[in-house]
């Protein structure tokens, strides 16, 4: 079953990012400041992967005149966002779907947080060309992810998985996540998920985090 359709899987979400991810709560909190330096006080932001809304909860308490659109495959994930935000919530516009889901806009600023990484190649970059798209000029777009130097993935995958051992997470359960990353997941090396951005018309692109095996991005539309 997909993880994100299965009720306890997704009910034990919010568990995980901040065991698995380094510097997740900071990793957030940057992606929204780096959001802010461009977008204006009152923005409408587009925030792809928006199921569980952890991401929009801190853009929201942060930015208290911003208004989102989230979009995410999973009706179950985006009934989690809702109770994530709580009284929040009416600041939020959740679409299930994916890309083609969202509003045209154009919107003042957009992010996309560990959701990259499903997506295969080809469709990563329609994505990505799509959320350009949406952007006005000069709009500002963050983006993180697994991204992993392709001669070293089993190297920074061992120590995602140690990472995640020595945040609480049991170890079987480690292993079995990064096996299934290996076997599911298309990650990209990070000198090729720069060059999509690029090749969809984002400039300025600059990495802000890296993590082991994630790293996020900015760039502007």
């Amino acid at each position: 079953m997909d993880a994100f359709s299965d009720p306890q899987a997704v009910a034990r979400y919010a568990e995980n990012p901040p065991r698995m991810v380094p510097g997740y709560a900071d990793m957030q909190r940057m992606a929204r400041l780096l959001l802010a330096e461009r977008a204006p006080d009152k923005a409408q932001v587009l925030v792809l992967g928006a199921g569980g809304g952890l991401e929009l909860k801190v853009f929201a308490e942060g930015q208290p005149g911003w208004t989102f659109v989230g979009v995410d495959p999973s009706a179950a994930m985006l009934d989690l966002a809702r109770k994530t935000l709580g009284h929040l919530s009416d600041r939020a516009h959740l679409h299930e779907g994916l890309i083609d889901g969202a509003p045209e806009g154009p919107f003042d600023a957009a992010a996309c947080i560990l959701t990259l990484h499903f997506i295969e190649r080809q469709e990563r970059s329609r994505t990505l060309r799509e959320i350009r798209r949406r952007l006005k000029p000069g709009a500002p777009f963050v983006a993180a992810h697994f991204s992993i130097p392709q001669d070293e993935r089993d190297l920074w995958l061992s120590r995602y998985a140690a990472f995640a051992t020595a945040s609480g997470i049991e170890g079987s359960y480690a292993e079995r996540a990064k096996t299934g990353i290996v076997e599911r997941l298309p990650i990209l090396s990070p000198e090729e998920d720069e060059t999509l951005l690029r090749e969809a018309g984002f400039s300025g692109v600059r990495l802000f985090y890296a993590g082991f095996a994630f790293r996020g991005w900015v760039a502007w539309a």
